[in-house]
């Protein structure tokens, strides 16, 4: 069932979103060539559970870490560990959710690990591009066909795929609710949008085709031609007006 939120549930997740957008900004102090996933897992723990709040993913069906963190052709759910190093010219994914007083909030962005290539650089920058083309179709009595539809046309137009085995999702007293949020679909198809109404929306885009695999520990997902994927997501609310983005600070990535 797709729920609209009350004004006070509103505020408790706009405040879930501001914790989560201050997270990213201390993670991506600690964003480089050298360091481990598992030491970007703690900073984020300690910085969450700081705030009087709780990390959505942790123990979320099992899964071990406060992020997921997934380098270069992983797409999503990437298990943060000690062995996992990150070096000069890899890029990384980090998904990351908040939990404030029972209300949740879900963003994600792919950042560079030094000087990169310019085709990283470019999937990165289309990817967080769509994710605005698809929110200016998140109005009132537009369908969630609408947005999908404007993210796929936009990656496909720079010659990218839209990952179709996972899409984004409602979200605010469950960590998922429905509607799912697909990143690719024909306008003028399914639910129209109503204010109240809060969604994570969240574009998944490889270089390469949209195909991917899970791996042997059951969570991490990559690219089945080994090619790089980024990610980007925000939790927005549906207004009167324009969506309102909860997970964007005053510095934003």
């Amino acid at each position: 069932m797709i729920t609209t939120k009350s004004k006070q549930e509103l505020d408790l997740m706009r405040h879930a979103g501001k914790i989560l957008a201050e997270t990213f900004e201390v993670l991506r102090e600690e964003i480089h060539p050298g360091v481990d996933t598992r030491h970007l897992d703690r900073l984020a723990y300690d910085f969450i559970t700081s705030r009087n709040a709780t990390p959505s993913f942790k123990n979320y069906n099992g899964f071990p870490g406060s992020i997921c963190a997934s380098p270069n052709e992983m797409v999503v759910h990437g298990i943060p560990a000690g062995q996992m190093k990150l070096s000069e010219g890899d890029i990384i994914s980090l998904d990351v959710g908040v939990c404030y007083c029972g209300y949740h909030a879900d963003a994600a962005r792919t950042f560079p690990i030094g000087t990169i290539s310019p085709e990283a650089a470019r999937l990165i920058e289309v990817t967080r591009q769509s994710f605005f083309e698809g929110i200016r179709e998140a109005r009132v009595g537009n369908r969630l066909g609408d947005l999908s539809h404007a993210v796929q046309a936009y990656v496909e137009s720079h010659g990218y795929s839209v990952v179709r085995d996972l899409v984004g999702h409602g979200i605010g007293a469950h960590l998922h609710e429905s509607p799912d949020v697909p990143n690719f679909g024909n306008p003028g198809r399914g639910i129209r949008f109503a204010p109240g109404m809060t969604i994570a929306v969240e574009p998944m885009v490889n270089a390469g085709g949209y195909e991917v695999r899970v791996l042997k520990d059951g969570w991490g997902v990559v690219t089945k031609d080994g090619s790089l994927s980024a990610h980007y997501e925000n939790t927005i609310i549906i207004t009167e007006d324009e969506p309102e983005i909860t997970t964007i600070g005053d510095g934003t990535c």
